[in-house]
């Protein structure tokens, strides 16, 4: 795929988690916990991507593939998501959508820059360079232009 349709998914990947987190965010308010709106959420998530799956997949990993995860990767990311997701539903309602996706969007941006120096998690390695620096204090400043009442 080339660049832009590969930035037009992302930014549609973008609307689409900004969508979910307030609807999602509805339903924890609904259910008055949004750790229950993190378990609906999650094991609807869990049927529509095994549905996905059965229909799709053209091969399934080998045990020995299976054997090769590290254990933790099992596990962490699945973690880190509930914990991030939980989050988003929790205070979107007590902060307002775009308060809370700005500063989300924010945490996103400063630790992939951060990650991405230094090559975390497999990565590729993406110095931090000035312009990076300049994306980085821009979208603070965008943060502080969206929250200023």
């Amino acid at each position: 795929m080339n660049q832009i349709t590969l930035s037009i998914l992302a930014l549609t990947g973008g609307i689409f988690l900004a969508m979910q987190g307030g609807l999602n965010a509805q339903l924890g308010v609904l259910l008055r916990n949004p750790l229950l709106a993190s378990l609906a959420t999650f094991f609807c998530s869990a049927v529509f991507v095994f549905l996905i799956v059965v229909f799709s997949i053209k091969s399934i990993p080998t045990l020995q593939q299976l054997k090769d995860v590290p254990h933790y990767l099992w596990f962490s990311g699945a973690a880190f998501s509930v914990l991030g997701i939980s989050l988003y539903y929790y205070t979107i309602p007590k902060l307002g959508i775009s308060t809370m996706i700005s500063f989300g969007l924010c945490g996103q941006l400063v630790f992939s820059v951060i990650a991405g120096h230094f090559a975390w998690f497999g990565l590729p390695e993406e110095p931090i360079t000035y312009k990076r620096i300049i994306g980085i204090v821009a979208m603070i400043t965008g943060i502080l232009f969206i929250n200023n009442k």
